[in-house]
């Protein structure tokens, strides 16, 4: 079995678009790669996430990428999860259980972020939507957050994504330690960053065919 990291803040849209396309090549290819999830956080880089921003992202990307549900914010503002350092500890603690539970709660997170605008940075949240994951113990989840024992793996994946390694989110890593960052998407802003808006260029879902293969 091989496995493809994916680095990633769970409130990048560009992640959770190339996911979903990665998801269905994969499905479709019938191959026996897993995903391993590693976090950049982007708010240990740009300080806490813009609601302006992720709103703005969602509309630009959402006419490309159907399946991903995107819409903007519709809770109230107070809500909104300017920080999500304790899902991506989450998502940790699930792949410690089996990369299926952290692949799947990965996915269910930012779906309950983009799709039905949960706040994923409260712990209550993290583990209503945990619950949800079949491939999830969500006793042994609440457990781990409530230890910490995985936090560690936030802070070191921040300390890797901080150098050249990794030069944004999402890059996709190959067993051959090849890195692809936001494969098969062009994009630029209209406008400043979370004010304008973001023109995607172009984009082909088929370039994650040929990176499965390579995994593989």
């Amino acid at each position: 079995m091989s496995a493809i990291e994916v680095w990633s803040d769970l409130l990048c849209p560009f992640a959770y678009v190339g996911l979903l396309r990665l998801r269905r090549a994969r499905t479709r290819l019938g191959l026996d790669v897993r995903i391993e999830h590693h976090t950049f956080p982007l708010e240990l880089f740009n300080g806490p996430h813009p609601r302006r921003g992720t709103d703005t992202e969602a509309v630009g990307l959402g006419q490309i990428e159907p399946e991903a549900g995107f819409r903007v914010w519709t809770g109230a503002d107070d809500r909104y999860p300017h920080t999500v350092l304790l899902a991506a500890e989450a998502v940790h603690a699930a792949s410690a259980q089996s990369l299926t539970a952290g692949e799947e709660l990965d996915l269910a997170l930012r779906r309950a972020f983009w799709a039905e605008s949960r706040s994923i940075s409260h712990r209550q949240v993290i583990l209503d939507v945990a619950a949800s994951v079949p491939h999830v113990d969500a006793g042994e989840l609440a457990a781990a957050l409530d230890d910490g024992r995985h936090r560690r793996r936030v802070t070191a994946d921040f300390a890797v994504a901080s150098t050249d390694a990794i030069p944004a989110s999402p890059t996709l890593r190959l067993p051959d330690g090849t890195t692809v960052s936001n494969p098969g998407i062009d994009v630029h802003w209209q406008g400043p960053w979370a004010e304008g808006f973001p023109v995607v260029d172009a984009h082909d879902a088929g370039v994650y065919d040929e990176l499965l293969r390579r995994a593989a």
